[in-house]
């Protein structure tokens, strides 16, 4: 896990060592001031010495102005550091979730990734800086503070080791309760995100419904389960701060007892052997400040360490996740034609999973056909269509396209050729031109009108004032459901795709527009493979082939009037759609 953030660090690297190094030069002359002080007290002070006084004065104000100098490089390096990291750990995990295929997507909530790219970034660079920091400083405060201490008094700076076996485990039990609470807490917030993410993606449902009070008692229940984890991790994270001021606080007060006691016998001269001076004791009491601070700073690590470990596990998991689905050795980078063919395909979102969606598949269709696609709820039509593009891989048997199988051809050129208009229309913010133009960067106005022609879409578009430049709201909260769907057609077909999948795409749209729009693909674009996925007969009725999908299986496939011969399910779909239209 740690090879792995660190691999992220990357340009980053040098203000990281130079905050060690601004450290290192920070924590010199912070110990360096109360041996100063000493001189000063022994020397100056109490022989009322002005020269000497004036010359550890001057000593000490460079020295303090040396401190907060290395001090502040050493911020402006750790900022530029962790907030570096941050960038780079959200680049690396944004960009691996874009190669993610549709199984990878499946293992993880949308609010789970908002969540991982947010909050879990934020815990593991505050973390960082505080380790290239604390992770430096307070080791080596903690060794030249007993360093310069032990020259003062040996024996008394043997005192500093009583505290370190009580803090040691004081500091590992509080690591050992406290995040297993950080991750229950990491993972509620998840599903907090969900459920915010769900309720204002189905807000109209919602007040329609009137739930808004189900829905404000769900919030509160998954914010209560966060509030009561959290404070309980917390609970134990403030004691911390109590054995440590305990253990400062006592070590000081012996350090003072036995030295009073010291400085009495040996008259206050520090130059006789195990003696004491005044300024001697005052620079052991800073020495253990000093010591028992940079311990302190340590646990505040370790906390934040605590909390940020079961962030740094979440991270890691996006990082690492590899696609499933990945170009060959030497991939295909040119597809003949729009035929597709299925043999013995089987397949399953689950490799354990008992029952296939797709068992046994057998079809061939010629480029330039229209295929039809009907089926009940759950028949596995959706299933059936994504395998073409390669969203998902086979468990067995292959899907060819162009005369070869898909997985050797280069995805980005397999994707190119093959147009899907999902089941869930999907456009973003911006204007209706930038929309079409994820079909083609590149397309002229004549082009982006003339496939939304095709699509039934100009009609629309040109009763908005702004026309093609109007401003698509987030979603396309600002169009109604036909006029997403015929968008998205017209963006698929700007693609020039040799086949062309509609996922029940037309579902939204009357039956004249539905017409209107096959009747175009036959004229425009007769040499274009066209998948029509439809509940009405109607949309299907004219293809030169449809394919009647039952429980995962071809039970019949032909041209309407074979099926109306020799299909009882395609008979019973059209006598309850159209028969029976025609009695009522």
């Amino acid at each position: 896990m740690i090879k792995r953030l660190a691999a992220c660090i990357r340009e980053f690297k040098k203000p990281s060592l130079l905050t060690s190094v601004t450290v290192s030069l920070e924590v010199v002359m912070e110990v360096l001031i109360p041996y100063i002080t000493a001189s000063l007290i022994d020397k100056g002070i109490e022989q009322a010495n002005m020269p000497v006084i004036l010359k550890y004065g001057i000593i000490l104000v460079v020295s303090a102005f040396l401190v907060m100098l290395f001090g502040f490089l050493a911020a402006k390096y750790a900022a530029t550091a962790s907030a570096g990291l941050a960038r780079n750990l959200r680049h690396d995990m944004y960009y691996n979730i874009q190669n993610f295929s549709f199984t990878n997507i499946d293992k993880y909530s949308t609010g789970g990734i908002v969540t991982r790219l947010t909050t879990d970034v934020n815990n593991v660079t505050m973390a960082y800086q505080m380790i290239i920091r604390m992770a430096v400083r307070s080791p080596m405060m903690i060794i030249w503070s007993f360093v310069f201490a032990a020259r003062i008094s040996l024996k008394l700076s043997l005192i500093f080791f009583i505290t370190l076996p009580v803090l040691a485990a004081a500091l590992l039990l509080i690591m050992k309760f406290a995040h297993p609470l950080f991750q229950r807490v990491f993972k509620t917030y998840d599903k907090l995100n969900e459920v915010v993410e769900e309720d204002l993606r189905g807000i109209r449902v919602v007040k329609s419904f009137t739930r808004e009070e189900t829905e404000k008692q769900k919030f509160g229940a998954i914010s209560n389960r966060i509030y009561s984890d959290f404070t309980r991790a917390e609970k134990i994270l403030a004691l911390n701060n109590p054995v440590m001021q305990g253990c400062m606080y006592a070590t000081v007060l012996v350090l003072a007892w036995f030295g009073a006691k010291v400085i009495a016998q040996s008259g206050g001269n520090g130059d006789i052997a195990g003696g004491l001076s005044v300024g001697q004791l005052t620079s052991l009491i800073t020495y253990a400040s000093q010591i028992l601070t940079s311990l302190m700073m340590v646990s505040m690590a370790f906390v934040m360490i605590t909390m940020s470990k079961a962030s740094a596990e979440r991270v890691v998991e996006i990082l690492n996740e590899k696609s499933d689905i990945v170009n060959p050795e030497s991939p295909l980078y040119e597809v003949k034609d729009g035929s597709v063919e299925f043999e013995n395909v089987s397949f399953s979102y689950s490799k354990d999973a008992d029952k296939k969606c797709l068992d046994n598949v057998n079809v061939k269709i010629d480029s330039g056909e229209t295929v039809g696609i009907i089926g009940g709820t759950g028949s596995s039509k959706s299933t059936f269509v994504s395998l073409i593009p390669r969203l998902y891989d086979v468990l067995s048997g292959s899907v060819k396209v162009g005369g070869e199988d898909v997985r050797n051809y280069d995805i980005t050129t397999l994707r190119d050729n093959v147009a899907m208009v999902l089941q869930k229309n999907e456009l973003f913010s911006g204007t209706i031109k930038e929309n079409l133009r994820w079909g083609n960067p590149n397309a002229s106005d004549e082009e982006l009108e003339r496939v939304s022609r095709l699509a039934c879409a100009d009609e629309f578009i040109q009763t908005f004032p702004e026309k093609y430049d109007t401003l698509i709201d987030q979603g396309g909260a600002n169009v109604s459901g036909g006029q997403k769907q015929r968008l998205c057609i017209a963006r698929a077909l700007l693609k020039k795709p040799k086949i062309l999948i509609l996922d029940d795409s037309t579902s939204a749209v009357d039956t004249r527009t539905d017409a209107l729009i096959r009747k175009a693909f036959r004229e425009e674009i007769p040499h274009t493979t066209k998948f029509i996925i439809a509940q009405r007969i109607s949309s299907v009725q004219d293809a030169d082939k449809i394919i009647v999908l039952d429980d995962g299986k071809i039970s019949a496939c032909g041209n309407h009037e074979y099926l109306m011969e020799n299909s009882e399910v395609y008979r019973e779909v059209y006598n309850s759609q159209v028969k029976g239209g025609d009695k009522e």
